[in-house]
C-alpha cells in the first residue's frame, strides 16, 4: 500500500471511528450538555499574543451540534488560522446501561489516532510529512486529528474549567545552542532594525554562549498561547486535569456531580507563577539548565 492511500485510509477509519461514537451518544440518556465557543483566530492574527478571550456559552440541547460538530473539526477554514488550533472545550454528561461499550468505541478512536500521529511521524523530516499529508488530506489539520477525546467513567466530585498557562520546552547542547544561533545571523528576522545592527546582536549571543563550558547544557521555555484546561477533582488528593481542546465525557455521573464553566479570559497583568528570568538570549527565551 501507497504512502499516501495508508494515510486516507487511516483517517477515513478515524472519522468513520468518530461518527460511529456520535450516533451511540444520541442514542444515550444526556443528563447534561454545556459548549464554550471560543472565537477562532485569523490567519493574520496568529502571531498575536490575546489578552482577553471572550466565551459563549451553550447549554443542553443548544450544546449538543456543537460538541458533536467539535470531534470532526479536523480541517482548516478560509480565513481561520491552521496553526492555532481552534479549542473546543465542553462537557458532555451520558447515562447508559453499557458503559463498557462507549469506553471501547472512545479508546477505538483514540487509539487509531496514536496510530495516525506513529504513520505520519515515521515519513521524515517536517516537510516530508507536511507534503505526504497534504496531497492525501488536502486542508487537514494534521495536529487536531491527533487530538485525544477525553472522559471519566468513575463520577468525580466536580469537573471545572481554567485557562492554562503552558511553555513550550527543548533541551539543547552548547553546539546546537551555537548553531542555532549560526541560523538566526542569517536568516533571522531583521525587519525592524538594519543588516549589520542585527549580526552585531548575534553575535553577542554568540560570544555568550560560546564562553560556557562545553557540556552545558541550555533550553528554550518559550511560552505557548494560553489554552483551557479541564479540571476533575475527586478529593482534595485526588485530581488530575487535561486539555479542553475537545468536549470531556463523563460516563454516569452522580447528581450531585458539581459543574462549573469556562470564564472569559483576561490576561493578568503579572502571571502569579512568573518568575524572572535572567536568559542567556532573551528574544528566543534561551537559558542554562543547572544539573
Amino acid at each position: 500500500m501507497s504512502i499516501k492511500l495508508s494515510i486516507r485510509s487511516q483517517f477515513d477509519f478515524i472519522l468513520e471511528l468518530t461518527n460511529y461514537l456520535i450516533e451511540e451518544i444520541q442514542q444515550l440518556s444526556i443528563s447534561h450538555a454545556s459548549y464554550f465557543q471560543l472565537p477562532p483566530v485569523l490567519a493574520q492574527d496568529e502571531n498575536e499574543s490575546r489578552n482577553y478571550i471572550p466565551v459563549m456559552v451553550f447549554s443542553d440541547e443548544n450544546a449538543i451540534p456543537f460538541i458533536q460538530k467539535a470531534y470532526l473539526d479536523v480541517f482548516k477554514n478560509h480565513d481561520i488560522s491552521g496553526r492555532v488550533l481552534t479549542r473546543h472545550p465542553g462537557i458532555l454528561a451520558v447515562n447508559t446501561d453499557n458503559p463498557d461499550a462507549l469506553i471501547e468505541r472512545i479508546n477505538q478512536i483514540n487509539k487509531a489516532k496514536v496510530d495516525f500521529k506513529n504513520l505520519i511521524l515515521g515519513l521524515g523530516n517536517n516537510d516530508a510529512r507536511f507534503n505526504a499529508v497534504h496531497e492525501a488530506i488536502p486542508n487537514v489539520i494534521t495536529l487536531a486529528v491527533y487530538r485525544q477525546i477525553h472522559y471519566e467513567k468513575n463520577s468525580p466530585y466536580s469537573i471545572r474549567f481554567t485557562w492554562m498557562h503552558k511553555h513550550s520546552v527543548k533541551t539543547f547542547s552548547k553546539q546546537q545552542a551555537l548553531e542555532l544561533l549560526n541560523n538566526s545571523e542569517h536568516f533571522g528576522c531583521i525587519n525592524k532594525i538594519n543588516e549589520d545592527a542585527w549580526r552585531a546582536l548575534v553575535n553577542q549571543e554568540q560570544l555568550r554562549v560560546a564562553a560556557l563550558p562545553d557540556k552545558q547544557l541550555l533550553r528554550i521555555r518559550r511560552p505557548t498561547p494560553v489554552s483551557p484546561q479541564v479540571n476533575i477533582r475527586f478529593s482534595a488528593t485526588n485530581r488530575y486535569h487535561v486539555s479542553a481542546a475537545l468536549p470531556f465525557i463523563v460516563i454516569n455521573p452522580d447528581p450531585e456531580l458539581k459543574l462549573g464553566t469556562l470564564p472569559d479570559y483576561n490576561k493578568p497583568l503579572q502571571h502569579p507563577r512568573k518568575l524572572e528570568k535572567d536568559f542567556l538570549v532573551e528574544r528566543l527565551y534561551l537559558e542554562t539548565v543547572n544539573r
